[in-house]
């Protein structure tokens, strides 16, 4: 393709990715075998060129691609069959992700918008082991037999499976106008969405771009053009476990993101809450309100030094939550005292966002609100993604 000088590679979309191989196993773990699978990505931002970034990044064999594909999704698995185009590496259709390795596909010439759906399909002719992943892309994808890259849609296939885990994809870069400005979600399942509505697009990185979209142009607005979401399920500050911990990814899943400006992080919740279930091994004690400010610190710090602008969101509130073990009293009060850091004079930050005054209940502000509460007391609805995305000052993203 030609090169565009006025013109720069910004992400479109991100997908953070964790190990099949931890000892806390929260998700169903797979891998496939002589099977193609296709998965739809939403860009979160538009460009004149698409590329694709392919993980193999925790598998322990090189993970051999046999073809794949890139199209405009249609509906369900369906793709627009005059868009689907092959996707090459170092021009080569059939190509090996190395283990341990991610890998960056050919730019392919398309044309694409905020809100795009594109289909990715990959022809996997041997086994892959078990796979890098995503374990709530809170998006279908699909799996059938045999080499079936160019197949119109799999609805009704032998042999068909719907997977609710994202495998082998952390991302896609657009061709967009230079100087175009990301903001990174930073964070756990708050950010990747867990409690939110499957395939409907109601996370609150979703949502907060929508209300960038309403804002106007980013010419006429001065904002970043859009958010990317690098949010990961049970994900800690300062453990690894589920994921690296947010300093070990901060370079990958940050400082690596090309485009960012801004980052917007939430962390604290499974620091405090994962070591006291039972089930799970004590990876780590509960850590004090100094140990997560100090943690927070050096987050802010380093993403400071690589010159980004940091919003930080006030620790949601969770008391109430189901699952037995995860809100003790102790917890509870280190959450309300970081919370209260972070709004403070003292706190490292840019800004912050105060996620407890949007969903908590006034009358118990510990807890989440029953109409903001997902069902389990931990995760937020639709609506409380909203309210999530409405606290966000959009001012906070000024350029």
């Amino acid at each position: 393709m030609t090169t565009d000088t006025t013109a720069s590679w910004a992400a479109a979309f991100r997908s953070a990715v964790i190990s099949p191989y931890e000892d806390i196993e929260l998700f169903a773990l797979r891998g496939f075998s002589a099977q193609t699978v296709r998965q739809v990505l939403r860009l979160d931002g538009g460009g004149s060129a698409v590329r694709i970034r392919l993980t193999n990044r925790y598998g322990k064999e090189p993970l051999h691609i046999g073809g794949a594909r890139l199209a405009r999704r249609t509906q369900g698995s369906g793709i627009d069959s005059g868009s689907d185009t092959p996707l090459r590496v170092a021009g080569a259709e059939e190509f090996t992700v190395p283990a341990g390795q991610d890998v960056i596909t050919d730019p392919v010439e398309l044309a694409v918008a905020a809100g795009d759906e594109l289909a990715v399909s990959l022809w996997l002719p041997a086994d892959t082991g078990l796979t890098t992943y995503s374990a709530v892309p809170l998006r279908t994808g699909w799996a059938v037999p045999g080499e079936a890259l160019s197949a119109t849609a799999f609805d009704g296939a032998d042999g068909l499976e719907e997977l609710v885990t994202r495998h082998f994809i952390s991302g896609a870069d657009v061709l967009a106008p230079a100087g175009t400005a990301v903001a990174v979600a930073f964070g756990d399942s708050w950010f990747e969405g867990t409690g939110t509505t499957n395939d409907t697009d109601r996370r609150f990185p979703d949502l907060l771009n929508r209300r960038l979209r309403e804002a106007g142009s980013s010419a006429t607005t001065g904002l970043v053009d859009w958010v990317v979401n690098q949010g990961l399920s049970a994900n800690r500050l300062l453990t690894d476990e589920i994921g690296e911990h947010a300093l070990a990814r901060l370079e990958r899943d940050v400082l690596d993101v090309p485009g960012v400006t801004h980052v917007l992080i939430h962390f604290g919740l499974n620091d405090l809450g994962i070591p006291g279930q039972e089930a799970y091994p004590a990876t780590a004690p509960v850590p004090t309100a100094a140990d997560l400010i100090a943690g927070f610190t050096t987050l802010a710090e380093r993403l400071h030094a690589a010159g980004l602008t940091v919003i930080a969101a006030t620790v949601g509130p969770y008391k109430d939550t189901l699952y037995d073990g995860y809100a003790t009293p102790e917890g509870v009060a280190i959450a309300r005292e970081v919370s209260d850091w972070i709004r403070g004079a003292e706190s490292p930050f840019d800004a912050y966002a105060d996620f407890v005054t949007a969903v908590a209940d006034p009358a118990d502000p510990d807890r989440i609100h029953d109409v903001y509460d997902s069902g389990d007391g931990l995760h937020v609805n639709d609506a409380g993604a909203q309210a999530l995305a409405d606290s966000v000052h959009l001012l906070d993203l000024k350029v």
